[in-house]
């Protein structure tokens, strides 16, 4: 597969260099349409020739369906998490991922609103957390309670021992309204001890 995949790199390489070579040339008057007439009309007087430029087209259009197969392929693994189970391979949406963090800290008092983007490379699992918090709320300890729920419930989630990076970013601190009371810091620190072993609907 790697042979294939540069092969088809390679050809449309070359056509894209022939292509924006011979513009270049006609740009700058070193090319005339009288040569590439003669060239097309020397083509055109030869069966063989004929032959062997309908090879070439063919080679190029596999090889840009190829490339456009392997580059979507390539993207569709970008977006999901794989590993091994004794069955087979099993892979997780990044998007589930990213649901299911959202529903993870839902309930906590201090965050109002939070998004979240997931990545996966060879290095592991990265996460970029926007949250928007309460003004009541402490950043450092809300921020550290957040990064400790997300990675527990990934872990505990995908079972593997993939590295777990997490950001947050603080997008906006809002004001409570009407009806959404304060917590006291004594359920704020039961809450702490709570939230990991939490259920997630």
């Amino acid at each position: 597969m790697n042979f294939i995949r540069r092969l088809a790199i390679t050809i449309h390489t070359l056509v894209f260099l022939l292509l924006g070579g011979t513009l270049i040339l006609l740009s700058l008057d070193l090319l005339s349409s009288g040569e590439i007439m003669n060239a097309i009309n020397y083509i055109d007087s030869g069966p063989n020739l004929k032959l062997a430029l309908g090879i070439i087209g063919a080679i190029v259009i596999l090889g840009g369906l190829l490339t456009a197969h392997i580059s979507l392929g390539r993207l569709q693994m970008e977006k999901t998490i794989a590993f091994e189970n004794p069955e087979g391979q099993v892979t997780v949406s990044l998007s589930a991922i990213e649901d299911f963090i959202k529903k993870s800290v839902r309930q906590m008092p201090e965050v109002k609103e939070m998004r979240s983007n997931v990545t996966a490379s060879k290095k592991g699992i990265s996460i970029t957390c926007k949250a928007t918090i309460f003004s009541d709320s402490n950043i450092p300890e809300t921020t550290e309670r957040i990064q400790s729920i997300v990675k527990s419930k990934v872990h505990d989630m995908l079972g593997v021992e993939e590295t777990i990076n997490i950001k947050i970013h603080i997008t906006k601190i809002s004001s409570r309204g009407k009806g959404e009371m304060p917590v006291p810091i004594r359920e704020h620190k039961e809450a702490s001890r709570r939230m990991p072993f939490a259920g997630v609907d």
